[in-house]
């Protein structure tokens, strides 16, 4: 099931909801890689599973 809460367009992650651009959980954790994160690029999706 998708949630129309969370869009996502990572095909390769096993919560990507397939022919649409959501994700299947319930929610995500949002973790940042670069401390303090001071742009996107420095925060990830941590709810990711490679299919």
């Amino acid at each position: 099931m998708m949630n129309k809460n969370i869009s996502c367009t990572v095909r390769d992650c096993k919560h990507h909801a397939g022919s649409q651009n959501y994700c299947t959980l319930n929610s995500i954790q949002v973790v940042n890689h670069h401390n303090p994160a001071k742009d996107k690029e420095a925060t990830d999706c941590g709810s990711f599973e490679c299919k």
